[in-house]
């Protein structure tokens, strides 16, 4: 029995499953915090990776792993592969002029997408790359390596000596600004743009899927890895025709597409996947945090949220969330925050603040999946997971809004199990077919009217 192990380094924490490569059998897992922030010192996530190891168990037994992580975090590394400073991660908004000027300097959105399969918003690593030039232009100018954050952990297990052992894979390095999707190339004239010089620095080869990177001082082998959306979506064993809604730190809303994607508002990424094809993806900022912002206002557990949620009617009575609390990436309106609209004395109580709340975090989700519509991706099966698909109300309150069944996997780790399935189809020569186990299908009458005083609003508060 050959066991693999899987890794997801997430914005809140780090997940390490170790499960057997073949029948995909979980034997044993460990987990430990990162810090808060959109600002990280990476030897945080590197410490928290070895106590999660070590809560797993360890890696004597296992024959590979291989690491999912966060997209798009700037890991800046001078000559001598020491950090140069924090992280900064995708949550990180003050690169949002940076990524605008980008987009202009570049020929405008529609050349920006063209190039990279997107435009950059404020998340994109480029857009980082040109805050540090722009602000921090001391520290720019010693760059000797980029680095995204999946790509330094693998570099890390490895011994991190020789910038030639940093490998990447197109999932992740499609998240960068400088990567074109489809030629599966990075764009130097895009990183030079962004760093405002020609010189020479030092970017991760891409690695193949099928294939490992490196391998530790103690030989274990490390597959290519892949950005934490790509991931989870090999996880799931994800066709195309289906969309995975992601509700994490961040909502996410993406599909296994065979075309490419190049849209010229910013509304849909389009990314690449693990298997040659391509991942479009819609992000919004705020996803399970607003749950947790509802269990604190309302002084609940989360299973009592569910219950508030779940007694009041469809809309909230007239009350309606525009989630926005950390900013928002799409709509792109970084310095926006939250709006209750609507309230009155009649509607001002505990079971329509939850149920508001969970419809606002959710209606920019159902945007998200019209979105991947309109660039012509196919929507089959729509599968709910992340953290925040826990909640009993979440699945029926999504279908209602999407105004589709949706498919609920039991939970688990599906981006550190993307990973694992990863390294043990580069250990086996193929991907293995694992059992997900039993699916719940919420199926529940659509509440388009929901839908439009959400868009009403949204449309009505440009900046607030």
């Amino acid at each position: 029995m050959s066991l693999i192990a899987g890794v997801d380094s997430s914005t809140q924490s780090v997940k390490v499953v170790i499960r057997e490569a073949q029948s995909g059998a979980l034997i044993r897992e460990g987990r430990a915090r990162h810090p808060d922030g959109s600002e990280v010192d990476p030897e945080n996530w590197w410490s928290a990776l070895q106590d999660a190891i070590g809560l797993a168990g360890g890696l004597s037994d296992v024959s590979a792993i291989s690491v999912g992580g966060q997209q798009h975090g700037l890991v800046a590394l001078n000559g001598k592969g020491e950090i140069l400073r924090p992280a900064l991660l995708w949550n990180d908004t003050r690169s949002a002029g940076a990524a605008a000027d980008l987009n202009r300097e570049a020929g405008g959105n529609q050349v920006m997408a063209d190039a990279t399969g997107s435009v950059l918003v404020a998340s994109f690593t480029a857009s980082k790359v040109r805050w540090m030039a722009d602000h921090e232009p001391e520290l720019a100018a010693q760059i000797g390596a980029l680095a995204l954050p999946h790509d330094w952990l693998s570099w890390k297990l490895q011994g991190a000596e020789d910038f030639a052992q940093l490998f990447t894979d197109r999932s992740d390095a499609s998240g960068t600004g400088y990567f074109d999707p489809v030629t599966s190339t990075y764009r130097r004239d895009l990183l030079a743009l962004a760093l405002k010089s020609e010189r020479e620095i030092y970017l991760p080869r891409i690695v193949a899927s099928d294939e490992f990177g490196g391998a530790t001082p103690a030989g274990l082998q490390i597959g290519a890895g892949a950005g934490d959306n790509a991931g989870a979506a090999f996880g799931l064993q994800a066709q195309p025709g289906d969309v995975i809604v992601s509700l994490g730190t961040s909502g996410t809303a993406f599909s296994i597409s065979r075309s490419p994607t190049h849209e010229a508002t910013g509304t849909v990424a389009g990314f690449a996947d693990l298997t040659g094809k391509y991942l479009p993806l819609v992000c919004t900022l705020n996803a399970a945090r607003i749950l947790d912002a509802a269990a604190r206002i309302l002084g609940v557990s989360f299973d009592r949220l569910s219950d508030l949620a779940l007694s009041a009617p469809a809309g909230a009575n007239g009350l309606t969330l525009l989630p926005y609390f950390e900013g928002e990436r799409t709509p792109n309106r970084p310095e926006a925050t939250g709006v209750f609209s609507g309230m009155n004395l009649s509607n001002s109580n505990p079971e329509n603040i939850a149920r508001a709340m969970i419809e606002g975090m959710l209606a920019g989700l159902a945007d998200a999946v019209d979105a991947l519509a309109q660039q012509g991706v196919a929507i089959n099966r729509i599968f709910l997971v992340g953290g925040a698909a826990k909640n009993p109300a979440v699945g029926e309150i999504a279908s209602a809004l999407f105004g589709r069944e949706v498919i609920i996997p039991p939970a688990g780790e599906y981006v550190a199990d993307g990973a694992a399935r990863q390294a043990a189809w580069a250990l086996l020569g193929e991907a293995p077919q694992w059992n997900l186990g039993k699916v719940t299908h919420m199926q529940s009458k659509a509440t388009p009217h929901v839908i439009e005083k959400y868009r009403a609003l949204r449309d009505a508060t440009v900046s607030w």
